[in-house]
């Protein structure tokens, strides 16, 4: 693989670094401030509407989506950098440039298993910003982290499915503007192939008999930028038979299909949080002074700053070849490295992110830093689409298996 970015690539991260220092950086305080006076604080505030129109003016929209018929035509290789920067500001930027989960997720599914109407009716207002959208998977009576556990029913009625089941940390639910779940459930419990009893359907918010309940936290965040996190019940839900996506028992394998994208998406922007981290590390340890000298002299904290760039070197270097495989030889070529970057990229920023934390002292687990909310998405997304130990299972079976 090539190392240098291409010309495309160049020109969209110089835009892209100057609209995250002349908009996204100051609209992060006002954002807080204008959701303090909202009537719902899971509304959006006004100035997160002009960075998405500034975005769309600047060519800065939907770029996560390598069809041209719908997105920016990029391959991974050309997103990942972009991604990367997004994540420096990672409750603000991807949603600002339409980019943000879970809405890409859903996007891509529709955009490769939806049928033409499905297009129309989601997909079109989705690409346009106009809606946001919720992905209903993981339920708490059951271990998620198995996917054909999922126990939400979605039962044929006729010209109709009803559907019965409760999901919790159903993320951008409590978004007023969120106007379609993609909700998977059993259409065939005992069927034989466990991996063809689960379908997705589609279930406009607004039908009767959902319930969104309760916004989850997150280490008592609750989220408010990407719509929180919510519980939700389906109680006897009855939409069209024509919600289906792509085909009754297709729903294990559109999971898999858009949970590949997600998570080497969630692992660029993990990048741009770590580098934001240490930016913030440094900044701290050349100004403050503990024991006659600047914590940028002692040598715990220069251990902290070289380790966290060789680390996030050696990161992004992966990250990149994993998009790069993913183009060239297809999710499933580069399903090794998919799992490998969803077990070391999380865990890494963490630490990368809890140096910085312990750098700032009280400061760095109040309000007035990101790095409290930082650490609490890194730590999150070491359990989002799918958490280590499964990742970790599935690739020793796999370096297992030459020796068998």
């Amino acid at each position: 693989m090539d190392f240098a970015y291409d010309a495309r690539t160049e020109e969209l991260r110089a835009k892209l670094l100057a609209f995250m220092d002349e908009h996204v950086y100051p609209a992060e305080a006002v954002a807080e401030e204008q959701r303090a006076r909202l009537a719902s604080p899971w509304d959006t505030p006004p100035v997160v509407e002009e960075l998405k129109a500034e975005a769309k003016r600047q060519g800065l929209w939907n770029l996560f989506l390598p069809d041209e018929e719908y997105g920016a035509g990029l391959t991974n290789l050309q997103y990942a950098p972009l991604a990367e920067i997004t994540g420096r500001s990672p409750h603000l930027a991807p949603t600002a440039l339409n980019c943000a989960a879970p809405d890409t997720g859903n996007m891509e599914v529709l955009a490769q298993f939806g049928d033409e109407a499905q297009k129309k009716q989601w997909l079109e207002p989705l690409l346009a910003g106009e809606i946001r959208s919720a992905f209903a998977m993981t339920e708490p009576e059951v271990a998620s982290s198995d996917a054909t556990n999922i126990e939400t029913r979605i039962r044929r009625d006729g010209d109709s499915y009803v559907v019965d089941g409760r999901k919790w940390y159903i993320s951008g639910a409590m978004n007023p503007d969120c106007g379609i779940f993609i909700v998977m459930g059993k259409t065939d419990p005992d069927g034989p192939d466990v991996r063809r009893r689960q379908s997705m359907i589609l279930v406009p918010r607004d039908t009767p008999g959902v319930e969104v309940r309760r916004a989850m936290q997150v280490y008592g965040y609750e989220d408010h930028s990407h719509g929180g996190h919510a519980e939700v019940i389906f109680d006897g839900v009855r939409v069209p038979a024509s919600n289906i996506v792509g085909e009754e028992g297709g729903g294990f394998a559109i999971a898999q299909a858009r949970l590949g994208p997600g998570r080497i998406h969630h692992c660029m922007r993990l990048i741009g949080m770590a580098e934001r981290a240490v930016e913030l590390m440094c900044r701290r340890a050349v100004s403050r002074t503990a024991f006659g000298k600047t914590l940028a002299q002692q040598g715990v904290v220069q251990n902290w700053i070289a380790d966290a760039r060789v680390t996030i070197e050696q990161l992004r270097l992966l990250v990149l070849k994993t998009a790069w495989l993913m183009d060239t030889v297809g999710n499933q070529g580069a399903h090794t490295e998919i799992q490998a970057i969803k077990i070391a990229t999380p865990r890494a920023v963490v630490d990368i992110i809890d140096k910085a934390v312990q750098a700032h002292g009280a400061g760095g687990v109040s309000q007035d830093f990101p790095l409290a909310e930082l650490w609490a998405a890194a730590r999150t997304l070491k359990l989002a689409d799918g958490p280590d130990e499964v990742h970790q299972r599935s690739l020793a079976r796999r370096e297992l298996k030459k020796y068998l």
